[in-house]
Parts: structure tokens; sequence; C-alpha cells
């Protein structure tokens, strides 16, 4: 049976994690993080300049005269739009260098704005923030509607004020590309053919947390891919939520979690190219984007015959941490780096967030499935922790309230 703290404390571990990640989201060389705050111990705000953020000059093409005619919001940026590159305004920030871990296009030093500019300490990133739409759809419908899911996610994204975060996934970019396009919302998500990093954490996030109204894990990985399928088409992510949905369900049933973990990695499968050579191969190519998207599909879609059960005993960081796995958006890289820092520190909550945090690269998204494992395998979240978070008193009353309807 269910229990009911522990589904509560994966929702808290989720805030926690995302928040305590977030002024170094993206820092893909440790030093940085080393140089700036020593080590992330708590909440801090995001800083300017960001060392290696390249969000600036992403783009945003949606089509503006079809949306119009056909009365669809298509404005999701609003404040943030400064830092785009769009269909209806011209960026005023040159793109001039590349640097950093993969040598993406990036502006100078002082216009190289970090990815949750104006965020404080304690609040939440985007991503954090529509599993609480997610949540709140729940709760107002008693259940889980698709449609009504979409028309929340859709009316919080083209409202004024709603986000205050600066950085929009790739995945809600396209997505509204192809709603101002007139396609059902149902329809609108891209593919990993398509766009490589479609592949990413961000679409196991909201999932995993949906599959939490299912009675079993059976139920709840159907559920979780057939929601991921509404804003990624992505095998990768379908893959691992088969093998998350069920340890999760484990943890919640008070299931032994090392045992649960142990039994988890003897079907985590290694991906062929380590992480090292991948961020060799982005830099060597200037940017992914100069990849050609068939060697792209290889790249992050063959495995070894390895088994992450036979890295572990001898794992370290200095031979996990961006040398086997890399730390960008990769699920097929940063599972294994989630269920490492879980077995390294046997589901010691407060610090497996925080070896995930100063790992560095795609923390944030990486941690919130990572707090969700560590929260549902523990009795207790430390009080400071969730007292922390910005907005603590509506986070509480809606992890309460979702899960009166899921236990």
């Amino acid at each position: 049976m269910k229990n009911s703290i522990k589904i509560k404390n994966a929702l808290w571990g989720l805030f926690i994690a995302d928040s305590i990640s977030m002024p170094v989201h993206w820092y893909y060389k440790r030093e940085y993080i080393k140089n700036e705050f020593g080590t992330i111990d708590a909440y801090h705000k995001a800083s300017h300049p960001h060392p290696e953020s390249f969000m600036v000059g992403n783009t945003y093409f949606p089509n503006v005269q079809m949306a119009k005619q056909l009365n669809r919001p298509f404005d999701i940026l609003h404040k943030h739009i400064q830092f785009y590159n769009t269909s209806y305004n011209d960026l005023d920030i040159n793109l001039k260098v590349h640097e950093g871990e993969h040598k993406n296009p990036m502006p100078l030093l002082d216009e190289r704005y970090h990815y949750h500019h104006g965020l404080e300490a304690g609040e939440n990133t985007l991503g954090a923030n529509l599993v609480r739409v997610l949540i709140r759809s729940v709760i107002k419908n008693g259940e889980y509607n698709q449609d009504l899911f979409l028309d929340d996610f859709i009316t919080y994204m083209t409202t004024i004020g709603q986000n205050r975060d600066a950085y929009l996934e790739i995945y809600i970019r396209d997505w509204f590309e192809n709603y101002s396009k007139g396609i059902a919302p149902e329809l609108c998500a891209n593919t990993q053919h398509n766009r490589w990093s479609i592949g990413s954490h961000g679409g196991i996030i909201r999932p995993l947390i949906l599959s939490l109204t299912a009675k079993s894990s059976y139920d709840g990985v159907g559920i979780a891919i057939d929601h991921q399928n509404l804003t990624h088409r992505s095998q990768n992510i379908s893959s691992a939520l088969a093998q998350l949905v069920p340890l999760l369900f484990d943890l919640i049933n008070d299931n032994s979690p090392m045992d649960s973990l142990n039994s988890t990695v003897e079907d985590i499968a290694l991906v062929k190219l380590h992480g090292f050579e991948l961020s060799k191969k982005y830099a060597n190519a200037m940017g992914p984007a100069n990849i050609p998207k068939d060697e792209m599909w290889k790249i992050h879609t063959e495995f070894t015959d390895e088994r992450l059960s036979e890295l572990l005993p001898n794992a370290t960081d200095e031979n996990m941490i961006t040398t086997r796995f890399a730390t960008a958006c990769y699920p097929e890289h940063g599972i294994p780096l989630i269920l490492y820092f879980l077995y390294k520190n046997s589901f010691n909550f407060k610090q497996s967030i925080l070896d995930n945090a100063n790992a560095g690269g795609d923390n944030v998204h990486r941690g919130m499935i990572l707090g969700a494992l560590a929260g549902a395998s523990s009795e207790e979240i430390p009080k400071d922790l969730k007292m922390g978070l910005k907005a603590y008193e509506d986070i509480k009353n809606e992890i309460d309230e979702f899960v009166k309807i899921t236990s």
C-alpha cells in the first residue's frame, strides 16, 4: 500500500532539489561552482553573469499571423523576450564567442545572463512550476484529465506574470510553434528523431509524478508514458520511465531503498559514447547543432552490453561525473548519475541532492528526479529545507491536496 507520507516527501524532494540546484544550473565546469560558491549547501539566487550561458539567442519562431487568425495565444516569453531570437522581436545581443563545454555560440561575459535570471534564493524554476500546474489540475478536477491539463498548461505559459523564470526549454518553444500553426494540442510535441534534445530529463519529471495517481507501477508506467507524449516524443524518456516508475513505487510502498535500487540497476544499460567523449565531439563540431541528425540519433541511442550494476561497486565522483557520464540533459547519462548518487549516499536525502547540485550541468532537471526518489525513501524531510522555499505555504497546500487524491 502506498505510504502517503512518502508521497509527500517525494514531492518535497522534487521542489527542494530543483531550487537548491538552480543557482548553478548549466555550470558544466565544476571549478566555476567552487570559485563562486565553494560548494552549494543552501539556497542561493541566480547570479550574474553566468560563466557558460548560451540561453541568450535561443530561438522561438511561432507563426504569429496564423495564431492570430486562430485566436491562439503565442507569446510565452513576455518580459524574457529580450534573451531570445524570435519571429516577433529582434535580438539586441550579439553572439560572438564559442566557449563552454560544448562550444555553443554565446555573448560576451557581461551579457551572459543566467538561465534563471531574476530568481531569488528558494524560488523554483519553470520545470518545477509546471509540476505544480499538473498537481493543481488534478486537484481541481479530482483526477487527471489530459485536455484540462493542456488548457492549464497553455494558460499558464501565455498569461503575463505567471512565469518568472527566463529559461524555457526547447520542448516548450517547439510545442508552441506547432500550436501556433493550428496543430491539435495533444499532437504538438516534437520528436527526439527531429530534435535530439527532446530526449531530456525535463520530459521525465511530470510523468513520474503523475504516475503516483495509479494504483500500481504497471498502470503507472502507462499513465506516465501517455502524459510524456503530450510534450516529449522520446524513446529515451520512455525507457527511463519504465525503470523509474517501478522504483518510485517500491520506495513509496516502503520496500528497502537499497534493495530496490540494486534491482533497478541490473536493467540500466550504459550508453556507448562516454561523457568526456560526448563533450569532445560537441566541442569539435562547435556545438551539437552542427552534428547531422542521424549521427545525433546514434550518439544517444547506442548502448553497450554493460550494466550499471557492474560499475557501482568501484564508482567515484572522479570516474563517474563527466568522465563516464555527461552532466548534460540526456537521461542515458543522467539516470545512471542519479542512481550513483543514491547508491553512494545510501539514499541520504540531503547529501544526495547536494551531490547532484554540485555536479553541475543539468542539475535542476536531473535533481527533480533524484529529489523525488530520495524523498520517497525518507521518513522525514528537513523542515528548514521545506520552509526555505519561497512558495512554501502554497506548495504545502498543493501537496496535501494532491496526496488526498493519490493515496
